[in-house]
């Protein structure tokens, strides 16, 4: 099990924290994500607003990475993301490409409304 990782009976919390770079959070973010669908978990909260260390990333990197967890929720996760609002593209390009894709996923700036979202899914 990915380290800061906490499985409850409806889904799933990761909750990384540390500084790293750009590339590591969204390996980890990739990571947490396989396990969940390798253990059969449809719906992970992840927070990333305690990773630091690295800008926002571009909308080129943002829809790269958006694929990379696409493939590695392969229609079986959904993904509640926490992030700090500097890193949210105002437009939600990320949550775009993946509706394109078929990968339910959304961003919020709190757990409080990403549970919410999550809880709600049927």
């Amino acid at each position: 099990m990915p380290e800061h990782f906490e499985i409850l009976e409806d889904y799933a919390f990761f909750r990384p924290t540390g500084k790293v770079t750009l590339q590591r959070a969204l390996e980890m973010v990739t990571d947490a994500i396989a396990f969940a669908r390798e253990h059969r978990i449809g719906k992970l909260l992840v927070n990333t607003s305690n990773l630091t260390g690295y800008e926002p990333p571009d909308l080129a990197t943002r829809y790269f990475y958006v694929h990379d967890w696409a493939r590695a929720a392969a229609r079986h996760v959904r993904i509640a993301l926490v992030a700090r609002p500097e890193m949210i593209d105002p437009q939600k390009f990320g949550i775009t490409v993946a509706a394109n894709l078929g990968f339910i996923a959304e961003v919020f700036t709190s757990e409080e409304d990403a549970l919410k979202w999550l809880e709600g899914l049927k």
